[in-house]
Parts: structure tokens; C-alpha cells; sequence
């Protein structure tokens, strides 16, 4: 039996709306807040957390049960943003039985034997099943976008030299992936894109505590400096792929990312209302003279 769901407490009502990306717009990556708490303070998010948590559980179930719908949850973020703390604790009460996370990392020699979509679509939910993408089919208008020359290792014809990757191969690969997920979409697929949005203060300071904290120490990639000294390039690549990816169908959020616990509040939120935006219903039992008769012959077993 599913149980009885607690509504909010008012005044904690947040317009998720001014998070979303609108199809078309332009996205200019400083007008977004990087810190915000919405009303809460850590106790309390932690409250809203936990309640967050109980609602996707049951919610959940009844998904699990519908078996019309599957649902893909993307997260990309610079690094130390807070993509695996959002997992752990947004998604800490769902039963590991319906949800799957996975992580992707640099294509493997065999991966790139195929088309970059390729190993994304091995990882696609079933009906009924949650996907969590840490890092994403993204990377690929992202990573390679700032640096054009890893496109090369992908061996597509036409593309022999960095000097061949221009503007328009940039809007094939978004037109391709916006074709993608539409198909996705119209098959029964849910699609919830989170850019975990962090500041250049926020991220030094965290990369120092894994640095001064030895237990932390292994969180830490030297190529994480890399990328911070690439900034710049990387917010034009990720104020673009907003621009052109974000579609009704699989819109796009910029979370403020620099308040871990506000972040998580916003993602669990977000989830929930798509949740309750579904139709989700449990299948027909069997006639209760079929239950009656089941039952009687256990009982005289």
C-alpha cells in the first residue's frame, strides 16, 4: 500500500522555473546564480531531503508498476560541482532494484569503434526504470568542443584534421542529439538535464579540502586543473549546448551549485514534479473471484 503523501510546508514553494532553460533563449552563464538556499538552512534541507526521499520511494513503485514510462536524469557540471552527492543523497531511498547510475569516463579504444552515442545508448532505462547519467552524451559537445583535437579519435570521415571542425559540424552533432532524444521522448522516455552550476571560488575551495584532507585526496585528478584553467572556453561550450539543447521535451536546469544542500533540495523538487506531472497508475488486478478462489486454495493447502 502506498502511503499517505506530506504536502510542503508553504513558504517553501520554489519557482523551479526561472532554473529552466527556455527553448530558443540566450543563455548567458553569468546572469545564473551559483549560490542560493531558497528559504532553507542545512537542518532544514536536510528535513526537506528526507521527505523528498519518502515521496520517491512510493512514487517510484507506482512508476515501477505503470511499466509505460522510463525515466533519464542527466548531470553535467564542472568538476567538484556536487554530481555524486546529489546521487547519493537525492536518490539514497530509491530501491536500487529500479534505478541505475551510470558514470561515464573517456571512451574506451572499443567505445570508439563505434559512434559516440553508441555506449549511451547501452546505458538507457527500460520502462519502469530510472537512469542517472553522471557526465553524459554531452561530453561530446563539451570536452571536445574545448579541445577539438580529441574529436580525432572518433576517426569520422570527412574530419581528418582540427582545421576541418567548424561551426557546422558543432550544429550537426546538437541537431543529432536533439533528434535523439526527441525519439526518446515519444517512446516513453522522461529526460531531466541538470547543469550542477558552480563558482570559480566555490571550486578552488573545495579542490583545496581535497587536497589539505587526505581521505579526500583521491578525489583529485591533476587534469582537473586543466579544465579550471580552460574556464573561459568551457562556459562558451556549455552557454551553447544550453542554448541548443534545451527542448521542451528535455529541458535543461542551471542548479546553483555553491550551497551542496540547496542543490540537492532543487534536484529532489524537480524529480518530484515530473513524478506527479505522469499519469502513473497501477495495472489491473486480476477479478476478485480469481483473488478469492487463489486465496481459498492456499488456505486449504
Amino acid at each position: 500500500m502506498v502511503r499517505q503523501i506530506p504536502k510542503k510546508a508553504d513558504h517553501m514553494n520554489i519557482d523551479y522555473g526561472k532554473f529552466r532553460v527556455k527553448p530558443g533563449s540566450k543563455v548567458n552563464l553569468r546572469e545564473y546564480a551559483t549560490s542560493e538556499d531558497g528559504g532553507y538552512d542545512k537542518r532544514s534541507a536536510k528535513d526537506e531531503i528526507k521527505q523528498n526521499i519518502r515521496q520517491l520511494k512510493d512514487l517510484q513503485e507506482k512508476f515501477y508498476a505503470d511499466d509505460r514510462y522510463s525515466l533519464l536524469i542527466i548531470l553535467q557540471a564542472r568538476d567538484a560541482a556536487g554530481k555524486d552527492g546529489v546521487i547519493r543523497h537525492v536518490m539514497s531511498g530509491i530501491n536500487p532494484q529500479g534505478c541505475r547510475v551510470h558514470s561515464f569516463k573517456t571512451p574506451a579504444k572499443s567505445e570508439l569503434e563505434h559512434d559516440y552515442m553508441w555506449r549511451h545508448y547501452l546505458a538507457l532505462p527500460e520502462r519502469g526504470m530510472i537512469e542517472i547519467f553522471n557526465r553524459s552524451h554531452y561530453e561530446n559537445v563539451l570536452a571536445t568542443r574545448v579541445n577539438p583535437q580529441w574529436i580525432l579519435n572518433e576517426r569520422i570521415p570527412g574530419y581528418g584534421s582540427v582545421d576541418a571542425i567548424g561551426g557546422q559540424f558543432w550544429e550537426e552533432r546538437y541537431a543529432a542529439i536533439n533528434a535523439i532524444e526527441k525519439h526518446w521522448y515519444d517512446n516513453g522516455m522522461r529526460i531531466l538535464k541538470f547543469f550542477l552550476h558552480v563558482s570559480k571560488e566555490e571550486q578552488k575551495r573545495r579542490f583545496l579540502s581535497r587536497l589539505d584532507e587526505p581521505e579526500k585526496n583521491w578525489k583529485f585528478s591533476s587534469s582537473d586543473l586543466q579544465a579550471r584553467m580552460q574556464w573561459d572556453a568551457y562556459d562558451q561550450a556549455y552557454e551553447e549546448m544550453l542554448e541548443k539543447t534545451s527542448k521542451p521535451h528535455s529541458p535543461w536546469y542551471v542548479i546553483p551549485a555553491d550551497k551542496k544542500f540547496f542543490t540537492r533540495v532543487a534536484v529532489g523538487d524537480i524529480i518530484l514534479e515530473l513524478f506527479k506531472s505522469l499519469d502513473l497508475r497501477y495495472p489491473s488486478a486480476e477479478s476478485p473471484e480469481i483473488l478469492a478462489r487463489a486465496r481459498e486454495q492456499l488456505m486449504s493447502e
